[in-house]
């Protein structure tokens, strides 16, 4: 979104769009209701909302370890023997993911338990806990902290590294989808390619930016946006895609679906 926060470009792209900022899920919502055009959707929606498109080029996607998808378990319990996970629902795309991924260790009925994202809450009422965005940099930041604190030994395990384990493809999260009905002027996708090319080219200043946001270290936000996440939709992440809906529909995460 660099270009529409930032001059030059962002002066003559709000002439052209009006941008609301929201968790892609409600984004998601607001596509199905018919309230937005355009919105940064997790992949679960399209396989959930009827006509969404996939507008070509940009996707938020990790080739192999992402760091903000973590599945944390006590050490004392194998993945097989997990009676309850609590799960962040800030994302159904990774609970999907979530759910393929536990069915290949062996576990596929283990009850998720809907909670918000606080890694002790979370593990005082389940087995085990999912922890998604923000608070998962900031478990794994706690990480010695926490043993420290409480003395209890934990596993983090990375979901998109797990997942490029099984699969070998990328983990895809999220992409620009559209539900408009009429012909798109190629020139929408045009608009983000080039305000995430410039994105990329600013590194520096997002760094700078979000270091005095989050309580994370420059170096911690300076690696995962330019090691942890992949920016591109390109052939590999749509293979992957095409896995995910699979996996996902033979496992019960998600109805059948396939890309256009």
């Amino acid at each position: 979104m660099w270009d529409f926060q930032h001059p030059p470009l962002s002066v003559a792209l709000a002439n052209r769009y009006q941008v609301d900022w929201m968790l892609p899920s409600e984004c998601a919502s607001r596509l199905a209701s018919g309230a937005a055009d355009l919105g940064l959707v997790p992949i679960a929606a399209l396989a959930t909302t009827p006509g969404l498109r996939i507008l070509p080029g940009c996707a938020i996607a990790s080739r192999a370890n992402v760091r903000s998808l973590l599945l944390v378990r006590r050490a004392r319990q194998p993945l097989a023997a997990l009676r309850s996970v609590a799960a962040d629902t800030a994302s159904r795309t990774t609970i999907a993911h979530a759910r393929i991924l536990m069915a290949s260790w062996g576990n596929p009925n283990v009850p998720f338990l809907p909670m918000a994202g606080d890694l002790d809450t979370m593990l005082d009422k389940a087995d085990a806990a999912i922890v998604i965005g923000d608070p998962a940099l900031l478990a794994l930041e706690e990480r010695a902290n926490r043993f420290e604190r409480t003395g209890e030994e934990l596993i983090y395990h990375d979901l998109a590294e797990a997942w490029h384990t099984l699969t070998g493809l990328p983990f895809v999260s999220a992409v620009w989808g559209t539900s408009y009905r009429g012909p798109l002027d190629e020139s929408i996708a045009n608009d983000l390619i080039q305000s995430r090319d410039h994105g990329l080219q600013n590194i520096d200043a997002l760094v700078a930016e979000w270091t005095r946001k989050l309580p994370l270290s420059e170096q911690t936000i300076r690696s995962y946006l330019t090691t942890n996440i992949h920016y591109i939709l390109d052939e590999e992440c749509l293979e992957a895609m095409e896995t995910f809906f699979r996996l996902a529909a033979e496992c019960g995460a998600l109805p059948e679906y396939k890309l256009p």
